[in-house]
Formats: structure tokens, sequence, C-alpha cells
């Protein structure tokens, strides 16, 4: 019998440790190829509307397709979809190899290498909108019930390691090993990724019976609009997002204003999440659910502060600091803007508030970096930077007068059926 008790409880599971190495193999894969097609565009363009393309080859089909995926992972075999998703992302870094290869021999102009790229991408958004589901209601069936927060710990574990080493390996993989050889390692990841799903035990999962799809998301909806904290603690994360985030322009920041290059890169854009983790291991301890909505609004305002510092500096280690910070900030509102979504919502509707809520709050990285490259472009990268911190500071302002009701409210006694 395995202890509650044990650390390792939900890792002694087979099936539970080889989902949580392939979440840490792919995060890792994708944040390098992430890094290495940024920078690599950037430098070739010199151009930020190409890093805000990026992103919206990848949001289009991810928002597109998300709730889509949610109902295939409930309809099918969740393993066969990750394995079929899996299968058609192995060839994408090949694919991004032979473009910049092609470009490098002048058999292809930079026009027809930008839109390779974003083809790629919204191959690599389509893949994502069946994968994530599928991946994410897949680990409720490989533990037991009293380990689903210990399998939770390690899961975000798993996924925030990856995220803090993929980007720094993939700056030092970019400046010491070139792009063409850094893409075959994405892809020998990737296959990594393919054999450890294929190594699971085969499975049946329960299915739904078929309904309007298109009503039961439309229940989802009609909860937030009538629920006034879920409602808001949606829109400000969208918003501060939307308008906030400069990880899209940190290969201009890298290349052209910190001039730091491609090891630099990835040491800013592991930075946010080295402060995410630090700051999730104090709220372990220290849960800032006591006075959620004040907390929730002052971290917002404190990451669109950081944002506006960050803009400023000159320095790398500043810079770093900065950047840490927004991702401390940030890390307090998703504890509390999750634990809102937890409790509010009555059970039978949690999967489609979830549903909904992931389609705005993921969407809205992609689309902020859009946003931040077009407002780079035509405002310059360092005022579009200053821009998004003020615009965050003006929806907390705004939303301070609008929501006074809302920090009398103690989320912590909300018993909702």
């Amino acid at each position: 019998m395995k202890s509650a008790q044990d650390a390792f409880a939900a890792l002694r599971y087979r099936d539970f440790s080889i989902i949580t190495i392939n979440q840490f193999c792919l995060t890792l894969a994708i944040l390098i190829q992430e890094i290495i097609v940024a920078y690599s565009l950037y430098q070739i363009t010199k151009d930020p509307l190409t890093l805000g393309f990026i992103g919206l080859a990848e949001a289009i089909p991810f928002i597109t397709l998300s709730l889509w995926g949610g109902y295939f992972a409930d309809r099918f075999n969740k393993q066969t979809i990750m394995k079929i998703c899996l299968f058609f992302a192995l060839p994408m870094p090949l694919i991004l190899w032979w473009l910049f290869h092609a470009y490098g021999q002048h058999h292809i102009n930079v026009s027809s290498l930008s839109w390779g790229i974003y083809a790629v991408i919204f191959g690599l958004g389509t893949i994502r909108g069946f994968y994530n589901p599928s991946a994410t209601s897949l680990k409720p069936f490989l533990i037991p019930r009293e380990l689903y927060a210990n399998g939770a710990t390690w899961t975000t574990i798993g996924w925030q390691s990856g995220v803090i080493i993929g980007p720094m390996l993939g700056g030092f993989m970019l400046a010491f090993l070139g792009k063409e050889t850094s893409l075959f390692a994405v892809a020998i990841l990737l296959a990594i990724c393919f054999i450890l799903i294929n190594l699971l035990q085969k499975r049946s999962f329960p299915k739904i019976e078929t309904t309007n799809v298109i009503q039961s998301l439309g229940d989802g909806f009609r909860f937030i609009w009538d629920t006034k904290i879920v409602l808001w603690a949606i829109s400000l994360d969208l918003v501060s997002v939307l308008f906030g985030g400069v990880i899209a322009l940190l290969p201009i920041f890298a290349e052209d204003i910190l001039k730091v290059g491609p090891e630099g890169l990835g040491y800013l854009r592991a930075a946010p999440s080295i402060g995410a983790l630090i700051t999730m291991i104090a709220l372990t301890k220290f849960p800032p659910t006591q006075h959620a909505w004040r907390n929730m609004l002052l971290a917002v305002a404190g990451f669109g502060v950081f944002t506006i510092i960050f803009a400023f500096s000159n320095y790398l280690w500043l810079s770093l600091l900065a950047l840490a910070m927004t991702g401390a900030c940030d890390s307090i509102s998703v504890v509390i803007r999750q634990t809102i979504l937890q409790i509010y919502p009555p059970e039978n509707m949690r999967g489609r508030v979830a549903a909904v809520n992931g389609m705005f709050v993921s969407s809205s990285n992609e689309l902020g970096a859009f946003e931040s490259g077009v407002a780079a472009k035509y405002m310059g990268t360092i005022f579009a930077t200053l821009f998004g911190g003020g615009m965050t500071l003006i929806v907390v302002t705004l939303s301070w007068i609008k929501t006074k009701d809302l920090f009398a409210v103690d989320i912590t006694k909300e018993h909702h059926q």
C-alpha cells in the first residue's frame, strides 16, 4: 500500500512516472525550440512583428480547437489521441531545420522562411489544441484519488523544471551548437516523448454521452458571466497577460537593448519561472486566500510595476530580478484564481468552466505576444513594454473601483453546492 504521507507516493505508480517524465521532456522540447526560432528569426528580420506573428500563428488554432479537444478527450481514448498528436509533432523541428538550412543556402528568401515557420507553428498549435486536454485529463486515471494532491505537486515540479531548464538550455545550445544541431535535439526529445506514451499500459476510459456541445459550453459561459468574482478574476488575468506580457519581446531585449546574446536570452526567458517556482513553494506555507481579492489586485499591480521596471533597465541583473518578480506576482494571482475556480462552480459545471477559462487564459499568452509584437513595431520596444505595464495598472485601478464589494468576500468560507 502506497502511503499518502510518502512524498514520492504518486511517482511509485509506473504510468504516472512515465507521464511526468514525458511532460518534462515535452516542455524542454517546446521551449528550446521557442528560443531557437524566435531568436534566429528576429536576428534575420530585425522586425518585432515577426515575433508577434509567431504568437498569433499558435493562438488561432489553439483557441479554435481547445474546447473541441476537451470534447474529443472525453469521447475517445486519451492515450491514442496523445500518440497521434506526438506522431504528427515529430517532423515539425525537422521542417524548421530544413527551412533555416534552405535560407542559409539561399534557396528561399526571408518571406518564404517566415511564412514557413508560421505554418509549422500553426501546425503545432493545432496539435496542442488536441493534446493538452487529453494529457491533463489522463492523470487522474493513473493514481488513486487520495494521491491527487501529491500527483499535482509532482506534475507542477516536472513542468516548472522544464520551463526553467528549457530556455537556458536552448540559449546555450543556440550559442554553442548552432540552430541546426539544436533542432535535431528537439526532434530527439519529441521521439523520447512518443516512445514514453507507447510504454503506458493500455486502458479504456468512461465515455460521455453525446450531448449538444454548444449548449453545454454556453452554460459555462453563462455561469462565469453571472458570478462576479469568477468573471473579474478571469478578466483581470486575461487583460494583464494580454497587455503586460514581455516574453515575446525578450529576443529584442537580448539582441539589441541588453546585448547579451542567446545565452542571455535563455536566462531572461527562465527568470519569470524561477520567480514563480520560489513563490509557489512559499505559498504552500503562506496561502494568499485570506483577503483573496485584495491580494489578487495587489499581485496584478505588482506585475505591472515590475514590467515597467524591466522596460527601463539597462542592466542584466536588474532585468532578471524584474522578470523574476513578474513571475512571482503572476503565480500569486494564478493560485487565487485557481482556488476561486475550484470553489465557486457547481460540481457538474467545473469541467466546462475550466474549459472556458483555459481557452481565454491560455490563449491570452499567444495573443499577448501578437499585441507586444505589433506595439513594438509601431511604438518601439521599450515604449511598448511601458505601455503594457501602464495598461495593467489602469485595469487594476478600474477593477479596484468596480469591485469594492468583493474585498469583504472570504473565499475560504465559501461552500457552493
